[in-house]
């Protein structure tokens, strides 16, 4: 996997050269990167066989780079943090004494919005994220905003 080849590199070559990592295994999303023109994870990428292609890899697009492949994500968590995604009781007197159910076919509705891991490789190839990044939250924050609105037990 590319993310292999730049742990190598950094360990064998350039201790200077700057990514983030942790996970290894495409769950925690903290080695996106644009890698050949694409935005992708590191860790799920795998190298091209053909020696005679070079691989290019950069920080995400149209994010501040912090050093080497790390973009400052700092605005893309603002933003999330400003939908506060999270399900919130009407009555905080009462949080921690009642559990609330979920139906099988209410959970099923949250397939396909709860896998986002916020790496935002999405939002940063999406061009209006790019030019309106200050004011348009981008699909990864948009979609976190659909996960408590369809979460059927309602605190």
């Amino acid at each position: 996997m590319v993310l292999d080849a730049l742990i190598k590199i950094k360990n064998e070559i350039d201790s200077t050269l700057t990514f983030r990592r942790s996970c290894r295994e495409g769950i925690c999303g903290s080695c996106a990167m644009n890698i050949n023109g694409g935005n992708t994870l590191a860790c799920t990428r795998r190298i091209d066989t053909d020696l005679g292609k070079v691989s290019k890899i950069y920080p995400l697009p149209h994010m501040y780079v912090i050093k080497d492949l790390v973009p400052d994500l700092s605005n893309f968590y603002a933003q999330y943090k400003s939908i506060e995604p999270y399900l919130k009781k009407k009555d905080e007197s009462q949080e921690g004494k009642q559990q609330y159910l979920q139906s099988i076919e209410d959970r099923e509705k949250l397939d396909g919005l709860y896998e986002c891991i916020l790496c935002a490789c999405c939002s940063t190839s999406c061009p209006s994220y790019w030019w309106n990044g200050d004011k348009y939250l981008g699909p990864a924050v948009l979609m976190q905003v659909g996960v408590p609105v369809s979460d059927s037990p309602k605190p």
